[in-house]
Order: C-alpha cells, then sequence, then structure tokens
C-alpha cells in the first residue's frame, strides 16, 4: 500500500505504530541518567522506592517517549525522504495524530513530574520545553550542528541525573553531583552527532545543519569522538582531586576501550557509527555510574 493510499485508508493510528513512534530503544539514556542521579544522592533507594520507579517511567517512556512523538511529528517531512516506512510517513499513524499523541504525552509528563515534588515538577517542565524547543518550528534548534545535539545531550543525562539526586535529597544536589551530570550531559553531545549520521541524506536536503552536513561525516565523527573524550577525562580529573582513585582508575579503563572503539568508528564513519552506538556509548554510560558511585562517598565529604 502506498504512503497516500495508507494515508487516506486510515482513521485512528495502528497501535503497533505508535509504540514505534515513541520508540523504547531511546529510553534508556534517560532512565540510566536518573537511576545514576539517585544513587549519587546518598540516600537509599528504600528511603522512597515508588520515587525512582516513578521518575524511571518518566524520564524513559514519558519524557523521552514523548520528545520522540514530537520529533517524529517536526520531521514528518525529512523522515519521507530519509525513511518514508517509519509510522507517520507511512501513514500508520494518520492525518494529525502524530502531533496529538505529542501533546497529549506532554500532558501526561507534566502531571507525573508533579507527584515528584517541586524539584521533579521543574525539572520536567524544563525536560518538556527542551523537547518542543528541539523540534519544532520557529525554534527548531535541531536545525544547529552544534546547539540541537547539546540541548539534546543535557536533557538525556544531565537534566534526569539532576532531578533523582534532587528527588531522593528533597532539595537541590550538591555541587560535585552538578558539575559531573554537566560533563555526562556535554560529551553526549558527541553521541547525539553519531545518531545524526542515519539522516545524512534528508537534512541536507531540508536544511538541518548537521555536523555530518556541515563537515562531512569523517571530520564529525572525529569531533564527536574529542566531544565524548574531553568531559571524561575531566570526570577522572576530579574524581582523583576528590580522592576516589579506584572510581577514576574504573572509568579510565572504560575511555581506553572506547579509543579501541573510535578507531573502528574512524575507518568508516558512517557506516560504522550504528556500531559505536551500541559498544562505545554502553562504555560511555558504565563510566557514568562508576562516576554516581564515587558521588555517593563525595556527598559524605561535601
Amino acid at each position: 500500500m502506498s504512503v497516500s493510499q495508507s494515508l487516506h485508508t486510515r482513521t485512528y493510528p495502528d497501535p503497533a505504530a505508535a509504540l514505534q513512534l515513541i520508540k523504547p530503544i531511546t529510553w534508556f539514556p534517560p532512565m540510566w541518567a536518573y537511576l545514576c542521579g539517585v544513587i549519587s544522592s546518598g540516600e537509599p533507594i528504600s528511603s522512597a522506592p515508588w520515587m525512582v520507579i516513578l521518575g524511571v517511567l518518566l524520564a524513559g517512556p514519558i519524557v523521552c517517549g514523548m520528545s520522540q512523538a514530537a520529533n517524529d511529528w517536526c520531521d514528518r517531512h525529512v523522515d519521507a525522504i530519509n525513511e518514508p516506512n517509519r509510522p507517520i510517513p507511512s501513514g500508520r499513524i494518520p492525518g494529525r495524530w502524530g502531533l496529538y499523541i505529542a501533546l497529549m504525552m506532554s500532558g501526561l509528563s507534566l502531571a507525573v513530574g508533579a507527584l515528584l515534588g517541586p524539584w521533579g515538577f521543574a525539572a520536567t517542565v524544563v525536560g518538556v520545553l527542551a523537547a518542543w524547543a528541539y523540534s519544532v518550528e520557529p525554534i527548531r534548534m535541531k536545525r544547529s550542528g552544534w546547539w540541537g545535539p547539546g540541548l539534546v545531550g543535557l536533557s538525556y543525562e544531565s537534566l534526569p541525573w539532576f532531578t533523582g539526586a534532587a528527588v531522593l535529597a528533597h532539595g537541590a544536589p550538591s555541587g560535585p553531583t552538578i558539575v559531573i551530570a554537566l560533563l555526562y550531559g556535554i560529551g553526549a553531545h558527541g553521541i547525539m552527532t553519531l545518531n545524526d549520521f542515519k539522516a545524512l541524506e534528508g537534512d541536507r536536503q531540508m536544511g538541518v545543519n548537521s555536523l555530518p552536513v556541515t563537515l562531512g561525516p569523517e571530520r564529525a565523527a572525529r569531533v564527536a569522538c574529542w566531544v565524548m573524550a574531553v568531559p571524561q577525562v575531566a570526570v577522572i580529573a576530579l574524581l582523583t582531586y576528590w580522592g576516589m582513585l579506584w572510581h577514576a582508575w574504573g572509568i579510565f579503563a572504560l575511555l581506553l576501550a572506547q579509543f579501541f572503539s573510535m578507531r573502528v568508528l574512524l575507518s568508516d564513519p558512517k557506516g560504522r557509527a550504528p556500531w559505536y552506538n551500541g559498544a562505545g556509548v554502553t562504555l560511555y554510560v558504565s563510566g557514568m555510574m562508576v562516576a554516581a558511585f564515587a558521588l555517593r562517598s563525595v556527598e559524605a565529604l561535601w
């Protein structure tokens, strides 16, 4: 069935397509970051288990799922070029249902965020606004290969980390926690840049100036590697300064493994980017959790 035929024959979204729209595979990073925040707070999970579970669901299926729906709606013309079989351009999510789903999930995000207290609600508001700012005209920060991935990196890693720590501690996280969360969010800019490789042709045609478009795949991949590596070096230096030597060595070992993965990536940036998003990113987020456990001890000294 052609796209136009499907659009005319379907009235309501296909449930499987609706699930595909909110992309479960993308939920892991913010859920993991929220758990890193919980661990780094120094508070026992048993002190507020429902806040932990609710926060993980909010960070992943709800807020991240909403951001994916909003992005796919705003990107439907680009996706018609890059991936015409995706839910909206294929017609499996007909009419304006993509927009309706994104708006309904935005409301759900705010409602659930309110259950996490003032800090959790404030962070949810920031997350919802960031999701729409990334995708919607006339703001559409994803048009920039610098600002767009930066916003997503901070929203996927730093903001959930901050939220998890604030919700468990019932207040603002400590300085070290905020700094480490920011560093990992900055490094995630490189991960988001690699994610842009899959949309290279459509972005070029639709005027989305991602780094693979503006710099070319080879230079963009090198920039992404530097952006991922430098913040981790800063984390290692800070943990060493705070006396968390074993944790610093653990992250150093994970970074060395990433360097080997980066060599593979740079041999064929466009072809290897999906592979690196599995191998290299796993090492990156493992370092996040190591840093979170280190912060439990740092919190006691702060």
